[in-house]
């Protein structure tokens, strides 16, 4: 085994996933990289990411081909150390920093001339055992399946980057000399700059929100960006998204190959993965463990377009959309009927719950070109109709460009399927595993309708609810069901109460 060569293995992105696909490296053999330097491109179940190298040196071997799927924790790429010489030995995983580090240092005391360089020394192993300490404490005010030492790329191009809250002058800080880090700090620290980030919770919370680290100002020891600073930073408006992600394309077909069971020419093969995987996988396991049933009801949306349309004429620019003053019924109405904003859980004693919640996370299907997916409007309870509009359009726009977060594609509590844009009717939906309801919109069309006692011609959309029978009954449902059906048909009324 040699000392000199980094082996990184293809991590866990944070949400206990166990394979993701390679699309793209961003590197070659022979290669120079630096720390947090993307180095390839994968898609996940959830979306497109590109993994940042948490070592600095010689790119010596790509454990992978574009197109290939690899499990996470095998090895991803292999790292000569900067000014490593040619080992004989294979690829292995790195000694760590802080070990080698340790071994590598003198036993005898430094001559008197190098003072000066023993004293910054000792300074610099101060600092990182200081921001060590600081990881450790970030990392204990969050949860959940974070891989050490990866994060964004605090010097990364292409990200959406946020302006701070206030105008602050960044000075430069003098150049330091190179110091040994323990994998927890190497993995996340930007080579020549005191400003670092050490927990790898903070900088999800900066990709989640696309906050660019080199826009913020660490108000940490030795300028190590805080939880508080990554927080203060996301409150400005979004930058244009970037380009959408490539879709996968079907793989050739050899001539001549015939289907034996049709006796039909093959067209194409297009591999089910990526996010086309995970759907299937998450409709499959929803329609064998769901015992679903479906309610529906037609509603005279007149009243609801009358009411924006006047608002309209107010705020042309500000006013929220059909699907935002629907979201806002909803959450109105699983406040009012809790039973549909839970999760059915069986515990491996073969024991069941419903777990309930406080608050709604509320999921909205989304059309990409990469598959359909479900992004969910966090704490969707606390807003009003304006700011779930603005939410939802934020999240769409992220969702289509492949760059929507685990956390913002899996957090869901219900889910809001708007599948009259297809111009359909209605739709026996398959709910979205583990929830246990969703709800769906169709298109909004003119019908013959009666209006006291009288026929009349009326905007009309038909809702469907589909939810899960072990978690409550029809009543249930159906109580639900009407109540978003008469807060569409009176809005007025159902926004003063809410």
């Amino acid at each position: 085994m040699s000392s000199d060569m980094q082996v990184f293995r293809l991590p866990d992105l944070g949400e206990g996933l166990t394979e993701a696909e390679l699309v793209n490296w961003l590197v070659a053999v022979g290669d120079q990289v630096k720390v947090d330097q993307p180095i390839a491109e994968v898609e996940t179940a959830k979306s497109m990411v590109e993994v940042p190298s948490p070592y600095a040196g010689t790119v010596a071997e790509l454990h992978g081909e574009a197109g290939q799927t690899l499990d996470v924790g095998k090895p991803l790429i292999s790292i000569a150390r900067v000014g490593a010489g040619s080992g004989s030995g294979p690829a292995a995983d790195s000694v760590p920093a802080a070990a080698a580090a340790s071994a590598a240092a003198p036993a005898a005391a430094a001559p008197a001339a190098a003072d000066d360089a023993v004293s910054t020394g000792v300074v610099a192993s101060a600092e990182v055992s200081a921001a060590a300490e600081t990881y450790r404490t970030e990392e204990k005010a969050g949860s959940g399946n974070v891989l050490i030492g990866y994060g964004t790329p605090g010097g990364a191009t292409g990200g959406r980057t946020r302006p701070r809250k206030a105008s602050v002058a960044v000075v430069e800080p003098a150049a330091v000399p190179e110091v040994s880090l323990e994998p927890a700090v190497a993995g996340t620290r930007i080579p020549g700059k005191l400003s670092a980030v050490i927990s790898p919770l903070v900088r999800k919370m900066a990709r989640d929100h696309g906050v660019s680290l080199d826009a913020i100002e660490g108000s940490g020891a030795s300028g190590l960006i805080m939880r508080r600073d990554v927080e203060a930073a996301i409150s400005a408006p979004e930058a244009p998204a970037a380009a959408p992600a490539p879709v996968a394309a079907s793989a050739p077909v050899a001539e001549g190959s015939v289907d034996g069971r049709t006796g039909l020419a093959v067209s194409a093969r297009t591999p089910v993965r990526g996010v086309r995987k995970a759907v299937a996988a998450n409709m499959t396991r929803s329609r064998s463990e769901i015992p679903e049933a479906t309610v529906w009801v037609d509603v005279d949306a007149t009243a609801l377009l009358e009411m924006r349309a006047e608002l309209k004429k107010r705020a042309p620019h500000e006013t929220p959309g059909l699907l935002a003053f629907i979201a806002r019924f909803v959450t109105a109405g699983l406040k009012k009927y809790p039973a549909l904003n839970t999760r059915f859980e069986t515990a491996a004693d073969g024991s069941q719950e419903i777990v309930g919640f406080d608050g709604i996370n509320l999921g909205f299907a989304a059309q990409t070109d990469r598959g359909l997916v479900v992004p969910s409007v966090r704490n969707a309870h606390t807003m009003s109709a304006r700011e779930l509009d603005a939410e939802i359009r934020r999240l769409t726009a992220v969702a289509r460009d492949g760059k929507a977060t685990p956390t913002e594609l899996g957090s869901g509590t219900f889910t809001l399927n708007n599948y009259g844009v297809f111009g359909v009717d209605g739709s026996a939906a398959i709910i979205n595993y583990p929830e246990v309801a969703m709800l769906g919109v169709g298109r909004i069309i003119d019908k013959p309708w009666v209006v006291n006692g009288e026929l009349a011609v009326r905007k009309v959309t038909e809702l469907t609810l589909a939810f899960d029978h072990r978690v409550c009954d029809g009543e249930t449902a159906a109580g639900f069901l009407r109540y978003v059906a008469d807060a569409i048909e009176n809005p007025g009324g159902a926004l003063a109460d809410m």
